[in-house]
């Protein structure tokens, strides 16, 4: 069966976001990019919530061509391009966008189908309330969390109306030279 694995970055107080949705304190760096890119290798399916897929939307498709395009820039833009994105929304309705598929209610049985189709892993990037519902049903399989070296007081955070409890267990810890530690852990 196919694995949800969720990618988040957060801070050391728990957000993945400010109060208006301000990423500017995430840290990247090429170790990081090269480890994503290794979880891009082993999935076919991006998951997101509207709000994330619609800024994801805004940028992968062309990230690659352009002149200043990274190494990073080019292979994500790649994969995304050739991945089916799946959009947990209610309120988009038209679904003309090739490799694209909304799901928009019966949340636990769309998401079980999707996992039992063949295929590699599905990764969610970002996309909090997205991964919050999932997390509630018990469906996410793996959890990437990026704790960044920042406390940010306020924002939107990581496990807000989280109602189903869940047992983890930590598969590895990871230092980055941006000072984020990596956190990976699967679903008992």
């Amino acid at each position: 069966m196919r694995k949800i694995i969720v990618s988040m970055h957060t801070s050391l107080d728990g957000f993945v976001a400010g109060k208006n949705g301000e990423m500017d304190w995430i840290n990247v760096d090429d170790e990081m990019f090269d480890l994503v890119g290794k979880f891009t290798d082993e999935a076919d399916t991006a998951l997101y919530g509207r709000v994330t897929y619609e800024m994801m939307n805004a940028y992968w498709p062309t990230a690659g061509e352009n002149a200043n395009a990274t190494k990073h820039d080019i292979e994500h833009s790649s994969w995304y391009n050739q991945s089916l994105k799946v959009i947990l929304s209610t309120t988009l309705i038209a679904n003309e966008l090739d490799k694209t598929k909304i799901i928009s209610n019966n949340l636990v049985d769309n998401i079980n189908k999707l996992k039992q189709q063949d295929g590699k892993n599905i990764l969610i990037f970002g996309s909090a309330t997205a991964t919050q519902s999932l997390f509630n049903e018990g469906l996410i399989d793996e959890l990437w969390l990026f704790v960044n070296p920042v406390v940010i007081g306020d924002g939107i955070p990581m496990f807000k109306g989280i109602t189903h409890m869940s047992n983890l267990t930590l598969i590895e810890s990871k230092q980055f030279p941006s000072g984020v530690i990596g956190l990976h852990y699967s679903k008992n």
